[in-house]
């Protein structure tokens, strides 16, 4: 393999002055110029990515530090992220942590190593063990989820109360009263605000909560699928169901299907967040859009802000995304059937 000095000795210069020639950082004159890019070309040379970032303090790559990148609202966060790390000339380093404090340690480990140029955090739930973390490094670094306001981490305010609200009252609008929850566990904040936005929705309205309908479960298929059977055994039925995700909708939907019973027709369901594939359900899914292509794009602006300032300091920044509805074949227009028989509210 061919060294800077090999390079150097065929062009007939220093290596001092291929350095300044790779690198941009002198002038040289025309005719050098030539001479040493002839011999990187005939020596099929290949400058350290490692000792050129020694050399101008940057490796141009990007640590990002996330729960999973299975699940379909991460790996859109990440897809979008990394398109965006691309344009701007930059390498993602992605790390999967499961949130278990040891795998986060041992990522931030090796991408301080990695020299990275900065950090993108998201990792759903923090504890005090892995706040005290990130807080420690001195990596440039952006928390772009639901941290606790520990007055040192980014936050971000996602409005899920409003959002499941105006899931709840969409429902409301088109005619139901009977009306269950699949929540994801409500220990975690996101499910909780999710939760409270269903209950003031029902509350104004003046519709009973039933106790039987609310169901926690973690935000998977199989989690919604597992709830809604435990609905589906129970003697009365709701006509509707708030989902705290659309993948717990993905599984709720299965397990109607499965008991011979049709979305919209006998169970209407309504998600959240607008995943890409919801459009794809059977039938599309009505759901509560949150913009992760936004999210990912203004947490790397702000990383790359805070690589660019030398002095370390920064105040946490706070990222404010509003929930939008989007109507589409899950959810059945009670009102009508109604009129037409004569019930009024």
């Amino acid at each position: 393999m061919a060294t800077i000095k090999d390079v150097a000795k065929l062009a007939g210069v220093s290596t001092t002055t291929v350095s300044h020639v790779i690198n941009q950082t002198r002038f040289v004159s025309q005719e050098t110029t030539k001479a040493v890019w002839n011999a990187v070309t005939a020596l099929n040379y290949s400058p350290s990515a490692v000792a050129r970032s020694l050399k101008i303090n940057t490796t141009k790559s990007i640590g990002m530090i996330i729960t999973t990148s299975e699940a379909p609202y991460f790996a859109e966060i990440v897809l979008a992220v990394e398109e965006y790390c691309y344009r701007q000339g930059y390498s993602l380093f992605l790390c999967n942590t499961q949130n278990e404090v040891e795998k986060i340690q041992n990522h931030l480990d090796m991408l301080v190593k990695k020299r990275v140029d900065g950090i993108l955090v998201m990792c759903s739930e923090y504890t005090d063990n892995s706040l005290a973390l990130f807080n420690g490094s001195n990596v440039p670094m952006v928390v772009m989820d639901w941290a606790p306001n520990d007055e040192k981490s980014d936050r971000i305010i996602d409005h899920s109360f409003d959002g499941s609200y105006m899931a709840t009252r969409h429902l409301i609008e088109n005619g139901h009263r009977d009306i269950a929850i699949i929540a994801g566990h409500l220990y975690k904040t996101t499910a909780k605000a999710r939760f409270n936005g269903f209950v003031k929705a029902m509350t104004e309205a003046g519709l009973l909560i039933r106790e039987e309908w609310i169901k926690e479960n973690d935000f998977e298929p199989e989690g919604g699928y597992e709830s809604m059977n435990s609905l589906l055994r129970q003697d009365k039925l709701p006509t509707a169901v708030v989902c705290g995700c659309d993948t717990i909708a993905l599984g709720a939907i299965s397990a109607i299907t499965e008991k011979g019973l049709s979305v919209p027709q006998d169970i209407s369901v309504i998600g959240y967040d607008n995943i890409h594939s919801s459009r794809f359900y059977a039938p599309p899914l009505t759901t509560i859009h949150q913009s992760k292509t936004r999210l990912g794009q203004m947490a790397l602006d702000v990383l790359l802000e805070r690589i660019k300032d030398q002095s370390g300091e920064h105040l946490p920044k706070t990222l404010e995304f509003f929930p939008e509805l989007v109507v589409r074949s899950s959810v059945r227009n009670l009102n009508n059937e109604r009129k037409a028989n004569g019930i009024s509210d």
